[in-house]
């Protein structure tokens, strides 16, 4: 094609609109990656992304959260707070971060009683929460601790050998009640035979599987309690009720004679026959959504009857191939109808309530109702009791099978009308330890620092023998 100027004019005109269309192209995008974003975590743990249960937590964050991270000029230290609360921002807009140098404001930092470089102040709705170690578990659960307003208080009782939310052998419950306080909980101790009352801010009072015969008067102090709308979680064991057979009647609940012993448990390479195992669950505000396994260790299984005005749900139960052994759980067991044994499924957890209504207020002298109508009917509450054959379950030795930890945190989330924190389960750090056995690292060793040389050094000499013959 001949080129006159005519042409040489069009082509000029074309570059230029299309170097002015490819700008404004260009503009757009950058102003679109301003507006939109899209980001992929592919790391094996997806440690640059929010777990489901921080993700629920933020859910019930209605108002803005103030963070503010008291570390000094120091990028090592910062860059990782920042990457942090970044994380929450991707899905809560109104999380704002800022610094303060602790060097800056000594008298602020002495206020707070901030000791570490790097700690984290959290504001919401004016309360505020302090962590030292920044971390999606930390933070998330003084989040959780923030969105609960009203202050919830589990009273474990003590004097009879029970578990002690805090003794740290393997039957107790320290780690549980470690757990409990980190979602905001208080956790406390009453011994009835010393102070014969129960608090009255108890919000669910707790029966760990005592180990000697309660009083009578401590049990009637229970049974008024449960009869006023207290609620209640009580961790049965096999055997001797230890004086509480009054209130299983008040509550309609029977403990079956005998130990759940169950063969499932083979298939998961346990030997020892106690363990019984829950795998399926039924559609309670406790296990909904509740997908994980559960272990019960030397557990009771429980029975009902219609005694009581309270209303039953089974909550856990066992697998088909188990029965309540009630003779010596040595050798060879085998299920014998003949001794009363039970043949699964059984039931070693009731879920159970009813409708309650406040107490009414004190009517004033001169108190008067409008156009002689009655006054409003209180709301009905609900009283909430969990019956468990097994407090092994939760105890130090044990907490960490399969989903022990999440079902017990539910449990208390519901007794305590914590509905909205059910199923957020305790946030675990991923084990990035590598534990090598002294033969595998001994292997390594040798490999990497004589066998992978040799190798190399015989392969670049046998190369260079093979170019020189040729």
């Amino acid at each position: 094609m001949k080129i006159n100027r005519k042409t040489h004019l069009e082509i000029r005109l074309q570059n230029l609109l299309f170097s002015l269309l490819f700008l404004v192209a260009v503009a757009l995008l950058a102003w679109l990656s301003t507006q939109y974003s899209a980001q992929f975590d592919w790391t094996a743990s997806h440690r640059h992304t929010l777990s489901e249960a921080s993700l629920k937590v933020l859910g019930l964050l209605k108002e803005p959260v103030t963070i503010t991270a008291y570390a000094r000029e120091n990028q090592q230290v910062r860059d990782p707070i920042r990457d942090l609360v970044e994380r929450y921002r991707r899905t809560k807009q109104d999380v704002a971060l800022s610094f303060v140098n602790p060097d800056t404001q000594p008298e602020k930092v002495r206020q707070l009683g901030i000791q570490v470089d790097g700690e984290l102040v959290i504001e919401y709705q004016g309360r505020t929460e302090k962590i030292q170690e920044p971390g999606e578990t930390s933070l998330t659960n003084a989040l959780q601790r923030l969105a609960t307003a009203e202050e919830r208080h589990v009273v474990f009782l003590e004097g009879h050998g029970d578990r002690s939310p805090q003794g740290r052998a393997n039957h107790d419950l320290q780690q549980f009640a470690d757990e409990l306080k980190r979602k905001g909980i208080n956790v406390s101790m009453a011994n009835l035979a010393v102070t014969p009352i129960i608090p009255d801010n108890t919000d669910v009072l707790v029966i760990a599987g005592p180990r000697t015969n309660l009083l009578p008067g401590e049990v009637k102090l229970i049974q008024d309690y449960v009869t006023k709308g207290g609620n209640l979680w009580w961790l049965g064991d096999p055997g001797d009720l230890h004086g509480l057979a009054p209130l299983a009647e008040q509550l309609g609940v029977t403990f079956l004679a005998g130990t759940i012993v169950d063969a499932s448990t083979q298939l998961l390479g346990i030997d020892d026959p106690t363990f019984a195992l829950v795998a399926d669950y039924p559609p309670h505000p406790i296990t909904q959504g509740f997908q994980q396994m559960t272990l019960f260790p030397a557990a009771a299984a429980l029975g009902q009857n219609d005694k009581s005005d309270f209303e039953k749900e089974p909550l856990l139960t066992t697998l088909q191939r188990s029965w309540t052994e009630t003779g010596p759980i040595e050798g060879k067991i085998a299920f014998d109808a003949d001794k009363g044994e039970r043949q699964g499924p059984l039931e070693l957890g009731y879920a159970i309530n009813r409708a309650i209504s406040p107490p009414e207020p004190a009517k004033k002298p001169d108190a008067k109702v409008d156009g002689g109508q009655p006054p409003a009917a209180q709301t009905p509450s609900e009283q909430r009791i969990v019956v468990v054959g097994d407090g092994d379950f939760l105890s130090n030795a044990f907490l960490g099978n399969g989903g022990n930890l999440e079902l017990g945190l539910n449990m208390i989330q519901w007794l305590s009308h914590g509905d909205a924190l059910i199923n957020i389960p305790a946030k675990v750090a991923p084990d990035r330890k590598l534990q090598l056995s002294p033969l595998a690292s001994g292997t390594i060793a040798v490999g990497f620092l004589f066998v992978l040389p040799i190798l190399l050094i015989g392969t670049g000499a046998w190369i260079w023998f093979k170019r020189r013959g040729s």
